[in-house]
């Protein structure tokens, strides 16, 4: 029943006999029916919202004289003095008395600050998605077009040598990097052999008394092998570790430059390409907006690739001045240490790893934190 006073209006005025019963609404009988029921068995208390005061009058209803309750959904305000029942509808701003040619709108709630933010968010997400569409089938356009042979690209000669020999050395180094790691491995092996065999002529110089003095020497000749051992093996890890950062770090940061740089001379030379069909065409009102819109795109689009050739070319020059320091360093170290341990130089094997101050740790150490390796 309540739907039809929902159907009628948000707000209105209804005036009330002297005796508490509503006057005729020849508009909807069913909002007079359920006014009556109100005023007569009053406001159901689980919906009913009371200002101030209690029920009171005299009669078979019961009238709320001068309270405000809500029912179904409205918000009902009793005013005897004018002998008006008040109704508005819940949400809605109150417009008038029925009649009076204020009809109320039904709209939608207007959308909170909340709404606001929540639709520019996902027109700008839209945005996002939309540009990055146009730029990726700009970019396969391209990209199939220079692999097929039909389109032209832009090419540095001079720095693509330079990124192509980069690439070329980082897989000798990745090379080399992987001997020294086998090279390690082996000797790690070799020390562990050396080690219990040095022990096993230890324990037999003591039970074959007839050859104590030769198991001696033997024991005593792996024990200085194994300690020379351990000492070579703190130099190649040094020389390894030292391989590793050029290659998984100094050179693979330059890379990523690099690849950056290729991307971006892919997008400049889609948004060439697009330009010059666009300058090829007829010219009126709509493809001028269009060619100065994509005048303006290509425009960013080189500034970006010359800005990044400009890092890759700097990287290149500071790698190759690193990648000499280092392995001048490293590859003395190798030398050094290598002559030294296959010469049973002892003295000069300790030297060598003084000189590029590489501390070894004892058998059964932890290695330490990284603040303790700065």
């Amino acid at each position: 029943m309540t739907d039809g006073i929902l159907g009628k209006a948000a707000t209105m005025e209804i005036p009330i006999h002297g005796n508490g019963e509503a006057g005729q609404l020849p508009e909807d009988d069913g909002l007079e029916q359920d006014l009556q029921q109100v005023m007569v068995s009053g406001p159901n208390l689980n919906e009913t919202s009371i200002v101030s005061g209690g029920y009171g009058g005299s009669g078979d209803g019961l009238i709320p004289t001068g309270k405000q309750f809500s029912y179904a959904g409205w918000e009902v305000r009793v005013e005897p003095q004018r002998h008006l029942i008040c109704l508005r509808e819940a949400g809605v701003r109150e417009l008038g008395p029925l009649g009076s040619g204020r009809h109320p709108s039904h709209s939608t709630t207007p959308a909170g600050p909340g709404d606001e933010v929540a639709r520019g968010i996902a027109g700008e997400k839209f945005d996002i998605v939309k540009k990055w569409g146009i730029n990726t089938y700009k970019c396969t356009k391209q990209l199939l077009s220079e692999r097929f042979g039909r389109g032209s690209r832009t090419v540095d000669l001079e720095l693509e040598l330079q990124i192509e020999l980069l690439r070329e050395t980082k897989r000798k180094y990745e090379s080399v990097l992987q001997l020294g790691r086998a090279l390690t491995a082996h000797l790690y092996s070799l020390l562990q052999t050396q080690h219990a065999l040095g022990d096993a002529f230890a324990d037999l110089s003591q039970k074959s008394p007839e050859l104590q003095e030769e198991f001696g020497y033997n024991a005593e000749t792996q024990k200085l092998l194994c300690k020379n051992g351990e000492t070579l093996l703190g130099a190649v890890n040094f020389f390894v570790s030292s391989i590793n950062t050029l290659v998984t770090k100094t050179m693979e940061d330059t890379l990523m430059t690099v690849k950056q740089y290729e991307a971006a001379r892919l997008e400049y030379d889609a948004y060439r390409t697009d330009l010059e069909e666009l300058s090829l065409g007829p010219r009126d009102a709509g493809t001028r907006g269009r060619l100065e819109s994509a005048q303006a795109t290509f425009q960013a689009h080189r500034d970006k690739y010359e800005k990044l050739r400009g890092d890759v070319a700097i990287k290149l020059k500071f790698l190759e001045e690193n990648k000499i320091k280092v392995m001048h360093k490293q590859l003395l170290l190798f030398h050094n240490a290598v002559s030294a341990y296959f010469a049973g130089n002892q003295k000069q094997l300790e030297q060598t790893l003084q000189q590029f101050n590489i501390k070894l740790r004892p058998p059964g150490a932890e290695k330490p934190s990284w603040l303790e390796e700065q």
